[in-house]
């Protein structure tokens, strides 16, 4: 043994010693399991990009105190960031050229102006920094697909903890939601995951109590996830072979559902439009997927009452919800005039004593937050985004590449619809890293199936063909 293994050995034990006296043993083991964690992170970044996607489909919002509060799954995509940028230094990984990534570089650059002015203008308490830069972080997933994501195998292994993640969550959900019809029994669970504003989940929870809670806390946050997710459960399960097939199956059953027990009306007008979409586009099952979601919800209807009573109001322009978001979109030009440059990142909308409301649009509260010019590059984004990423031919084959690709792509979809209905892809923390993520893969695996000339990328090509599996492109 070297002088220096030596040296390494006793740095080690004393640093493990010390540890045991001063957290005693349960605690001093926690840290060196994170040590570990951490090591490992670093070294294969990939492991913090799939620990991001399954914390954040299971459980979001769990907190961890790191010089300042922020949640595990935030955490988890910092440390493959940690992992990932060595490695871009010395020209190991090469930075996505794509002008979707391009534009969102612009939208980041150009924050700082309503960041900085928000700093100035908004009188209230907040940590404006550190939220810009959860934010950030958050959009930054974009570019991890492309850099931690060099081969299919490496991809299958996240999508499959990003499904495990969702159906976790699910079964958890709706177990609970079963079993009491009350969703303040689901507050216990949340504590024990470490979440923040317990006096706000309380609230949540009590106005909503017969719809089901979950880790995402309000009812259409979780309509929302599942609106993303479903899509890619159900194409990536119709693609695959063995318990990966079983497993998106399920994440695609019971988040049906689920969608349905949340009762988030945003959320299932945007998934049956885009449902809608597939089977005008000839996209496989599409029409089996819209008759057997049509037996699911009338099936939930005819046996659950709650649920009865829910939708005889739910879509009737006298709900009290529709109400508040018509009073929204009146008052939103005194919201533009009061701050033009953005509400920027110290609180979110509405200002505390201004007398102002949100706004439960997408578009508008890019507007609210960042001014006009944050809207237009989030715009300018997403149409490059679909100009790359658009089928251009019938979506008449499948295989695992198209399935990842239509998956993303109709998830993708339904999420921008939600926002028609409300603002939650804009700046809620976790899922829009989910969102950028997905867009991401797409991203992906658009510009795989264009290099292999598939007909579906390429403009002006001819109809595909009939429906193929590739058992040999399975992931094993």
């Amino acid at each position: 043994m070297t002088p220096l293994t030596r040296a390494l050995a006793a740095g080690c034990g004393l640093l493990f010693g010390g540890l045991l006296i001063l957290l005693g043993p349960a605690v001093a083991t926690l840290a060196l399991a994170a040590g570990c964690a951490l090591c490992a992170v670093l070294r294969q970044p990939l492991l913090g990009l799939a620990g991001f996607g399954l914390a954040a489909c299971l459980m979001p919002y769990t907190t961890v105190q790191l010089g300042v509060r922020i949640t595990v799954s935030e955490a988890l995509l910092g440390l493959a960031w940690l992992g990932a940028l060595p490695r871009l230094a010395v020209g190991s990984m090469q930075w996505p050229q794509g002008r979707a990534e391009q534009r969102l570089l612009w939208l980041m650059a150009f924050s700082l102006l309503p960041f900085l002015a928000g700093q100035l203008m908004v009188q209230a308490d907040g940590n404006g920094p550190v939220n810009w830069a959860r934010w950030l972080l958050n959009l930054s997933a974009l570019f991890l697909a492309p850099l931690l994501l060099p081969d299919a195998r490496s991809r299958d292994r996240l999508i499959v903890m990003l499904l495990l993640g969702t159906l976790a969550m699910l079964l958890l959900s709706i177990g609970y939601f079963l079993k009491d019809r009350d969703a303040n029994s689901f507050i216990p669970v949340l504590e024990k995951l470490r979440y923040a504003h317990p006096e706000a989940v309380r609230d949540i929870f009590s106005a909503n109590y017969t719809r089901m809670a979950s880790p995402w806390v309000h009812p259409n946050l979780t309509g929302g996830a599942l609106a993303l997710m479903l899509p890619l459960a159900f194409f990536y399960g119709l693609a695959q072979q063995g318990w990966r097939r079983l497993l998106g199956m399920a994440v695609a059953l019971l988040g049906a559902a689920g969608l349905l027990f949340s009762i988030s009306r945003g959320a299932i007008v945007s998934l049956a439009l885009v449902l809608l979409w597939l089977s005008w586009r000839r996209a496989p099952h599409a029409g089996r997927i819209i008759g057997l979601a049509a037996a699911l919800g009338l099936a939930l209807v005819l046996f659950y009452p709650p649920l009865q009573e829910r939708l005889a109001t739910t879509f009737s322009a006298s709900n009290a919800s529709t109400e508040v978001r018509m009073d929204e979109y009146r008052r939103f030009p005194d919201a533009v005039r009061a701050y033009p440059l953005g509400l920027g990142f110290k609180v979110d909308p509405p200002p505390p004593d201004s007398g102002l409301l949100g706004i439960s649009n997408l578009w508008l509260n890019f507007v609210y937050k960042l001014g006009a010019p944050g809207m237009l590059l989030f715009v300018a984004v997403t149409i490059a985004w679909w100009r790359e990423a658009r089928p251009r031919g019938p979506l008449s084959a499948l295989d695992p590449e198209r399935a990842v690709w239509l998956g993303t792509l109709s998830g993708l979809l339904a999420a921008l619809l939600t926002g028609f209905f409300d603002h939650y892809y804009s700046f809620t923390m976790v899922l829009i890293g989910l969102f950028w993520l997905l867009m991401g893969i797409n991203l992906q695996a658009a510009r795989r199936l264009a290099g292999r000339g598939d007909p579906l990328l390429l403009d002006g090509a001819a109809p595909s063909g009939p429906i193929t599996v590739d058992p040999k492109a399975t992931p094993r």
